[in-house]
């Protein structure tokens, strides 16, 4: 069939974007690891994701490539990848970074935010203290990674964001995935609380401040998780 014969019967579409496809499958495997699918130490088995997510080894390997650049995944010469072991002095050395990006990116999202992203993240809020109530865990975490995510897209600083995301992917797995006792569970809901309000009034000395202290207990809580000693 020639080139004009099958114009006429295939409807007008876009070219097939090959890097649509590497950033889908990036982010996939990012979800997998973030979420504790992929585990700490995980050997990463490429053909059943290949299957699972119907493409070929070249654009899986590729994506590993990028995650591996990351930190998220270590790969080995005929060993394969596999996920990134967590330690506690590389969460002491990351964790302090990334609280002062939280920081700073509270203090710039106050003075930029629009009144329809505050009111995104307080919908995000109410759902997030809903399944908190219900202690449907995963849920919780997912809604909380957004509203994170969202204070950060409320900077409208792409420098910032662009820091902030090439270290985000090294603790997501530490930072959502590590157990909580109650007490903690309650009192991260409370800091939530906390910025919601200081996001509200637009304060952002407020806001910098308790994002860093936030950031500063869930590290507590991930090396009490990675040692074996639960914080009460």
């Amino acid at each position: 069939m020639n080139e004009e014969a099958l114009s006429q019967i295939m409807p007008a579409a876009e070219p097939i974007a090959r890097r649509s496809l590497h950033d889908e499958l990036v982010e996939r495997l990012r979800d997998l690891i973030g979420t504790g699918v992929l585990a700490s130490g995980e050997k990463i088995q490429e053909m059943a994701l290949c299957k699972q997510f119907g493409v070929s080894r070249t654009p899986l390997r590729e994506a590993l490539k990028v995650l591996a650049s990351e930190g998220i995944v270590t790969l080995q010469p005929h060993r394969g990848a596999t996920v990134a072991s967590l330690s506690v002095p590389e969460l002491e050395e990351v964790f302090p970074v990334m609280g002062a990006l939280e920081s700073l990116a509270g203090e710039i999202a106050c003075s930029r935010i629009t009144d329809a992203e505050i009111a995104e993240i307080a919908s995000l809020h109410r759902r997030m203290v809903e399944h908190w109530r219900r202690r449907e865990l995963q849920p919780y975490f997912a809604i909380n990674q957004a509203i994170h995510q969202a204070i950060l897209e409320a900077t409208h600083n792409e420098t910032l964001k662009s820091v902030y995301r090439s270290l985000a992917s090294r603790v997501r797995t530490a930072r959502y995935v590590a157990n909580m006792s109650d007490e903690r569970w309650h009192e991260a809901v409370t800091e939530h609380e906390a910025m919601l309000t200081a996001l509200e009034a637009r304060d952002g000395a407020a806001l910098s401040g308790i994002l860093k202290n936030h950031l500063a207990n869930k590290l507590m809580t991930v090396k009490a998780w990675l040692t074996g000693h639960p914080r009460k």
